[in-house]
């Protein structure tokens, strides 16, 4: 029998639990967190980005429920977290570098100067409200990703993917 999986070929044939323990022993110490995103297949695209990446973790603050069509069963192979409100998430933060990802503030510069640090969790928000003015001032940084074209800023999930790929080049690469 075939495995349809969207796995690597290491991992194929492998029961779920222990792809997820195959990769628990690599993982990278970043963190994702994600508030208030309104449109669930951002919720998932972002989960299966962080699994290409393999986070620590994922934290979802707030609304629980999300497609998990978007994250195309990758879900099962990182740790979610849910956080029903924002106190609940900044305890679990305690020694990382919270870094929200956000174009819609004064105190963001640009992630291109970003040198980040090893224990880091990277932070989303919606598309329409962004990062809540109370998770931002609890960042220790606010980056925004340069735009070169006509629109101001890049979807979610692709801002997900970039900001990721940055921590794992200065980190990992």
């Amino acid at each position: 029998m075939d495995d349809t999986r969207n796995l690597i070929d290491e991992y194929k044939g492998l029961p779920n639990e222990q792809v997820f323990a195959a990769l628990e022993k690599k993982r990278l110490p970043l963190e994702i967190a994600i508030e208030n995103v309104e449109h669930d297949f951002n919720i998932g695209s972002i989960v299966r980005t962080a699994n290409s990446f393999n986070v620590k973790k994922v934290h979802i603050i707030g609304r629980k429920k999300y497609n998990r069509r978007g994250a195309m069963c990758t879900d099962k192979y990182l740790e979610i977290i849910h956080h029903p409100n924002l106190a609940d998430f900044i305890k679990s933060q305690t020694g990382r570098e919270l870094v929200a990802i956000e174009n819609n503030t004064e105190r963001a510069q640009p992630l291109d100067s970003k040198k980040f640090q090893k224990d880091t969790t990277l932070i989303f928000g919606s598309e329409g409200d962004g990062i809540s003015a109370e998770l931002l001032a609890a960042s220790d940084d606010v980056r925004f990703i340069e735009s070169f074209g006509s629109t101001r800023s890049v979807n979610v999930g692709v801002a997900a993917g970039i900001a990721m790929y940055e921590f794992a080049r200065q980190i990992v690469l």
